[in-house]
C-alpha cells in the first residue's frame, strides 16, 4: 500500500519530469490510498488544463475516471481532524488531510512538496526515497 497526495497522482497520469519515477511506484505497488481530497484537488489541475486548451473534455472526463480507479482507497478524515493536524504540523488543513490519511493507514505519504515533506519528516518521503533512492 502507497499513501499519495495529489501531486504524485498527477506525475502518474499527467506527464511530467517526474512521471517516471511514480510509474516506477505504481508498478511496484498499485494499491495507492489517500484522502478524499484527493479527487477534489486533481479535477482542479484536470478542470485547468482542459479551460488552457491543454486537455479535451473526454480526456478530461478520462483522466479523472482513472484517478478514481487508481485510488481507490480513499480516507474521509474529520474536519476537526484535519485542523488539529494543521496547528500541530504548521501546514494547510488541505496538506494537513494527506498527513491524517498516512497516519490512519499506518504508512507515510509519498509526496513532491518539499515544504510538507519538511514540516512533517517522520510522516512523509519523496517519490525518489519510496523508490529507495
Amino acid at each position: 500500500m502507497v499513501v499519495v497526495d495529489t501531486n504524485v497522482l498527477a506525475y502518474l497520469l499527467i506527464e511530467g519530469d517526474r512521471s517516471a519515477d511514480a510509474q516506477a511506484l505504481y508498478a511496484r505497488d498499485a494499491d495507492w490510498r489517500s484522502e478524499a481530497f484527493l479527487l477534489i484537488e486533481f479535477s482542479n489541475i484536470v478542470a485547468t488544463y482542459q479551460r488552457g486548451g491543454a486537455l479535451g473534455r473526454e480526456t478530461a472526463e478520462e483522466l479523472l475516471g482513472t484517478a478514481e480507479r487508481v485510488v481507490a482507497g480513499l480516507v474521509n478524515l474529520p474536519h476537526a481532524r484535519a485542523l488539529k493536524l494543521a496547528a500541530e504540523f504548521g501546514v494547510s488543513a488541505c496538506d494537513a488531510r494527506f498527513l491524517g490519511a498516512a497516519q490512519n493507514l499506518g504508512s507515510r505519504l509519498v509526496t513532491e512538496d518539499a515544504r510538507l515533506r519538511a514540516a512533517a519528516p517522520g510522516l512523509t518521503q519523496s517519490l525518489s526515497q519510496a523508490l529507495g533512492r
